[in-house]
């Protein structure tokens, strides 16, 4: 194992299990009347952030350590038609994070040709995704998510490395400004396009 696979490893993914745990939690408290309500995300109400969630988050990074494809299916799946859909995005959540833990998973590219990166960088925007996405879930629905500073920074880190590439194809809006005093995933909510001060 070289020492990149190693750093990887030791950074991104108590992030990653840090964040999915989260996520879970958000979810699993998502009241079943709250679907149709507005979130964050233009355009995007409750039920169509919680399909993206659990397609990417849980099923997508799962499929990408192990180089898979994902079924069709899943991609026009609505999850939220199960009543038990936040259970069971716990649980695929902790397999995906699960598949992640061997170290030769970290190694090498995902993807192929143009569209390929290195495994540590995946793994780092897919725990950006359950972060940011997990935030705008818990902020539709009356929540409040919570991260360790360290995985915080980690999350601002990642927003500050890709959100001009996240902008160039409409991932991130222009940043918002936040006070001096915010504090440190607030920043990255920021830099990331969104304001954290959103309210219904």
């Amino acid at each position: 194992m070289n020492s990149d696979t190693k750093n990887a490893i030791s950074t991104v993914h108590p992030a990653m299990r840090e964040c999915a745990a989260e996520a879970a939690r958000i979810a699993g408290a998502v009241p079943a009347d709250r679907l149709t309500a507005p979130t964050p995300s233009a355009g995007w109400d409750v039920r169509a952030l919680v399909n993206h969630l659990v397609l990417h988050t849980s099923h997508g990074l799962e499929h990408r350590a192990r180089r898979a494809e994902m079924p069709e299916t899943f991609t026009a799946c609505d999850f939220t038609a199960d009543a038990d859909w936040s259970e069971r995005y716990g649980v695929a959540l902790e397999g995906a994070v699960a598949a992640w833990e061997t170290p030769a998973v970290w190694e090498g590219e995902i993807g192929e040709g143009a569209g390929a990166s290195p495994a540590a960088s995946v793994a780092a925007l897919m725990t950006l995704e359950m972060a940011l996405h997990g935030w705008e879930l818990a902020r539709a629905t009356g929540q409040e998510f919570r991260l360790s500073e360290g995985t915080a920074a980690f999350v601002l880190g990642v927003v500050e490395e890709y959100a001009e590439m996240y902008r160039q194809y409409d991932g991130f809006a222009a940043p918002v400004p936040v006070a001096g005093t915010a504090g440190t995933f607030e920043r990255a909510l920021g830099a990331s396009g969104r304001d954290p001060l959103w309210t219904i």
